[in-house]
């Protein structure tokens, strides 16, 4: 379907039909953009990327090739229906302000789809400012990692260091550390004169690989990857149990979760350490080189600090604890989160024709973390996403629940029921909106879908 597409907007039309942005132009955004679209509404897509695949394309590690197309192919669908105008490699906040399209621009309602792009930041004071100096943040290591093969971010740079300390304890984290042990086992075979590539090592396993050429994991010299998790390893939040569960239902899925991690540090030879918080940086002439640990309890459910202390040291520290949005010059935060009055729908106080949508909402960078009510998604789907499920079933994930469609279609329809109570805009505001859109897309020099995906290429 990729190909397909609207041009840029044209003027002249007539009065009556309701003109709505959509900031980010994923998962999320481009479902309730073709949502509204299809109701006949003109929906214009501001998207921050050159390419609108938010986290599909820039989160999702590249070895999810099915996932991604597919992914790839609906977004695709949705941006390219008649009524959706896209409008590319333009990020509210820096190149138009929030108020301002939301006040100026003579928009009927604004829809916030853009994500959660930021990390949270590792809980240590001072701990920033060794950013580029032994410590590196998931998503922009994420980012190189799936853009490498490609060439296409200059400015994005990764590197792979053997003995690497990951701070965190989710899906997210386990893909970090999936990176490391898969990179680092490629390296140590190609100067044997063996080549596999990461998709093949992350569908068999690297000990089926290394039995095949006659070879054990110590014959490599690897020390690998090791995850620090504040909690049990039965706590990692691999697969949730529902809000009412029974201490059977509970204790069930406790034991998934440690079997799942079992198979996954099985099959792809990181460690996990848990019970173990950050608590001090260790750093030696200017570089971070390690973390101070504070062995935690759980109690009640809660994390509970101890006495005991204990430190580790690697070559590199990766933060992998989670994903939060982008804070935007115009919009209260509630913490780490935007103040939402209306968390269903995404409702701010003090902007009445603004929505929000995905993970902007939930904080929840992960495509499979995102998915709605967790209980929902099977266990070999989460499998199939870690890649330990039996490889019949690795498309498994590929169907697994959407949040995006349920909470795009919500609020699609409160869109739908606050624009029929509201006044339309007339001729001369639609043309005079529908121009400023046109000057930003002659800015970034788009004419239409199917021509500018060829000039920005194929997603990584």
């Amino acid at each position: 379907m990729r190909g397909m597409g609207n041009a840029a907007p044209t003027s002249k039309q007539g009065p009556g039909v309701h003109c709505v942005a959509v900031i980010g132009g994923a998962t999320a955004g481009a479902e309730v953009a073709s949502r509204l679209a299809d109701r006949g509404i003109t929906v214009f897509v501001f998207e921050q990327n050159r390419r609108p695949y938010g986290k599909i394309e820039d989160g999702l590690p590249r070895w999810h090739v099915a996932l991604r197309q597919k992914e790839y192919r609906t977004i695709d669908e949705k941006l390219s229906r008649p009524g959706v105008h896209f409008v590319p490699d333009t990020k509210v906040g820096r190149d138009v302000g929030f108020s301002e399209l939301v006040n100026d621009w003579g928009f009927s309602a604004v829809v916030l789809a853009n994500g959660a792009w930021r990390d949270r930041p590792l809980p240590i004071d001072g701990a920033d400012a060794y950013v580029g100096k032994g410590l590196v943040y998931q998503n922009p290591f994420v980012i190189a990692f799936n853009h490498a093969e490609r060439r296409d971010l200059p400015d994005a740079h990764y590197e792979v260091k053997d003995g690497a300390i990951i701070v965190g304890g989710g899906l997210a984290s386990i893909d970090v550390a999936k990176i490391h042990t898969l990179e680092l086992t490629i390296r140590k075979l190609r100067e044997r004169g063996i080549e596999t590539d990461v998709e093949e090592l992350e569908i068999k396993g690297i000990p089926k690989i290394l039995e095949k050429h006659g070879l054990a994991w110590e014959d490599l010299g690897i020390r690998g990857a090791t995850i620090y998790y504040r909690r049990r390893v039965e706590d990692m939040p691999l697969m949730s149990a529902p809000d009412d569960a029974d201490e059977a239902r509970i204790a069930k899925v406790e034991a998934g979760r440690k079997r799942m991690l079992e198979k996954s540090t099985g099959k792809y030879l990181f460690e996990v350490v848990p019970l173990a918080a950050p608590d001090a940086l260790i750093v030696e002439n200017g570089q971070l080189v390690g973390l101070r640990f504070r062995r935690t309890k759980i109690e009640n459910g809660r994390v509970v600090m101890t006495d005991e202390t204990f430190e580790a040291r690697g070559p590199s520290i990766i933060s992998s604890i989670g994903s939060i949005p982008e804070p935007i010059e115009g919009i209260a935060m509630r913490g780490e989160l935007f103040d939402f009055k209306d968390w269903d729908i995404g409702r701010l106080e003090g902007f009445p024709t603004v929505f929000s949508v995905g993970n902007v909402v939930t904080g929840k960078g992960n495509i499979v973390a995102s998915r709605k009510h967790a209980t929902q998604v099977s266990e070999e789907a989460i499998e199939a996403y870690l890649g330990i499920g039996e490889e019949s079933e690795r498309a498994a994930v590929v169907d697994v629940p959407n949040p995006a469609t349920d909470r795009a279609a919500k609020t699609a329809a409160q869109i739908l029921a606050t624009l029929g109570s509201a006044e339309a805009p007339t001729s001369a505001q639609i043309d005079a909106l529908r121009e400023r859109v046109a000057a930003r897309q002659r800015a970034v020099g788009y004419d239409d879908f199917k021509s500018w995906m060829e000039k920005v290429g194929e997603p990584c």
